[in-house]
């Protein structure tokens, strides 16, 4: 059997988080003083992550899990700018994508839908032996694992009432 093919983004404007299909995780981003020209380096990079025939990574993937935008952030504003360009390059290069809010990550990581930054690292650590640079490649992470969870291919094994909690997603039919 082919393995599937997940990418988790966790979207921000000055540093987004991404975990490869190999589940290798990375930021883009960039300096405030690039302006939006921030978003033209994200997009470059979400697009380098998807791939496709010609890019040497195989097909395209087989589902992008985005972290959803937060409803009452104040940065939703420049975060939803990030959410729409890459959005439109998913739906231009026919990607599906999930969008996972950012509470229903942490229940899927800890158990816990309030839990910190420190609480979502240990929890990669615990279960998978992971650590990162960053917390959004942490969390880009988590994104890729319940995508591949959600998809029957779970990497490591969590409590099922952890598992429950993707329910929660919006998933592509």
């Amino acid at each position: 059997m082919t393995a599937l093919r997940v990418i988790g983004l966790d979207l921000s404007i000055t540093a987004t988080g991404i975990a490869y299909r190999d589940g290798s995780t990375g930021t883009a981003g960039g300096s405030s003083a690039m302006g939006d020209r921030r978003l033209v380096t994200i997009v470059d990079m979400v697009d380098i992550a998807v791939g496709g025939p010609d890019s040497g990574l195989g097909p395209l993937p087989d589902l992008v899990v985005l972290e959803d935008l937060p409803t009452h952030a104040k940065s939703a504003g420049v975060t939803g700018m990030v959410h729409g360009a890459v959005r439109a390059l998913l739906v231009r290069r026919t990607v599906p994508y999930a969008l996972v809010t950012p509470a229903t990550l942490k229940a899927y990581a800890t158990g816990k839908g309030t839990a910190d930054k420190t609480a979502m690292a240990m929890a990669a650590y615990k279960r998978a032996g992971r650590e990162f640079a960053d917390d959004n490649q942490c969390d880009a992470w988590w994104l890729r694992a319940a995508g591949l969870d959600r998809l029957g291919h779970p990497e490591f094994p969590l409590p099922g009432a952890q598992r429950d909690r993707l329910d929660k997603a919006t998933w592509p039919a």
